[in-house]
């Protein structure tokens, strides 16, 4: 009699925890996940220059003013950044390009106050222009 009823109780054990695994909550389950893959097209390297003499006497950073000036330029990439004096002012200035628009929008920012000073656009022969203005050896 006690072989039966050890018998019987393994029956029973092994019958709920077949009955357990059928019920099992969530968590205990075995999940199997899918991996993507996602391709991502790589965006043009920004041109960045900001003399490191020229940022100690900013108040507003790179980034606070970048972020300033795309705002101004709805699904805009910055193209290019600098900090430069231009006109006894400290600013920030952005080319930033549009998707559908050629040339580039030229976006200012005091590095100072952190206010836009100027917002224009500029086509690509513009771009060109001052690009050579801005190469050119000065008559030192």
């Amino acid at each position: 009699m006690n072989l039966r009823r050890t018998l019987m109780i393994a029956c029973t054990a092994g019958s709920l925890l077949t009955a357990g695994s059928l019920f099992a909550s969530p968590q205990s389950k075995t999940t199997q996940t899918t991996q993507t893959t996602t391709t991502t097209q790589t965006k043009p390297a920004v041109r960045s220059d900001v003399p490191a003499d020229l940022a100690k006497d900013a108040k507003i950073s790179l980034e606070t003013a970048r972020t300033t000036a795309l705002a101004k330029v709805p699904h805009g990439e910055v193209r290019s950044e600098e900090l430069e004096k231009e006109h006894g002012k400290l600013i920030y200035s952005f080319d930033i390009a549009v998707p559908g628009k050629s040339g580039i929008q030229e976006v200012n920012v005091n590095a100072i106050t952190g206010k836009v000073i100027g917002v224009h656009h500029e086509s690509a022969k513009d771009e060109k222009k001052e690009a050579a203005k801005e190469h050119k050896p000065s008559g030192r």
